[in-house]
């Protein structure tokens, strides 16, 4: 893991790390000395997710922003600066039949899904680029490559991830940036979604839901210089859901 200048420790930017996959992701990169940009909207959440980091000798702040919010993104950008790692996993999903699915919803939803996301590679890659290292992992889904009823819209903004990452490892990884994607399968990460993950699960290989740190661990993995030989990547974490 390189350090930066002064030996402080490389810093990682976990976009919606505040519950779910992201606190999780968040929790591992602390854990492998990474100092961690928790982002998300709930101060109080943001809080308790660094005050655990801190529990157990990590290093990490919290940054308020809207992923939706394009100003707000360009904030969040210029107030963390320089990063080794960013992980690309704040997200909204919308499940549902298509002619229920007003505009106005659905391009919030590309705002935060993958306009954030573009926002922020063009604003922190380059600086990865031009200092010859860094990891991006952008957190697609299984409902970006399998039919999915209800999921249109969703699962062409997790697809667009992905296409985007193809694209970003052919522009950034000659300079050794290396740019991967991470599609989850069902991940029990809210109790009010119990019953879709659930539905979900049952399609899977598998037979069950995964728990956020069988996602989270993947993506610690890709951040990490044991995942060095490896970029432009899909990397499924789906139970077998794609596999067949």
């Amino acid at each position: 893991m390189a350090e930066h200048s002064g030996g402080q420790p490389p810093v990682a930017l976990v976009t919606g790390s505040t519950s779910g996959i992201g606190r999780a992701v968040a929790l591992d990169l602390a854990r492998d000395g990474f100092e961690v940009i928790v982002q998300g909207r709930d101060a109080a959440r943001g809080a308790a997710t660094v005050q655990e980091i801190h529990d157990h000798g990590g290093h990490a702040r919290f940054v308020a922003a809207d992923l939706a919010d394009a100003d707000a993104v360009t904030a969040l950008a210029e107030d963390v600066g320089e990063v080794e790692v960013l992980i690309n996993n704040g997200g909204i999903s919308w499940f549902g039949p298509t002619d229920e699915l007003d505009t106005t919803t659905f391009d919030h939803m590309y705002d935060t899904n993958v306009r954030a996301a573009y926002q922020l590679v063009a604003a922190l890659a380059p600086g990865m680029a031009r200092r010859g290292h860094g990891s991006i992992v952008s957190v697609d889904s299984m409902a970006g490559h399998v039919g999915l009823a209800g999921g249109a819209a969703y699962g062409a903004t997790k697809a667009a991830l992905t296409a985007m990452t193809r694209a970003w490892a052919a522009e950034f990884s000659p300079s050794g940036v290396r740019v991967n994607t991470v599609a989850p399968g069902p991940v029990f990460t809210a109790e009010s979604k119990r019953d879709l993950i659930e539905n979900l699960a049952s399609t899977t290989l598998l037979d069950r839901g995964a728990q956020p740190h069988e996602i989270s661990e993947v993506i610690a993995f890709l951040a990490s210089d044991k995942a060095s030989y490896i970029t432009g990547a899909v990397i499924p974490v789906d139970g077998g859901r794609t596999a067949v």
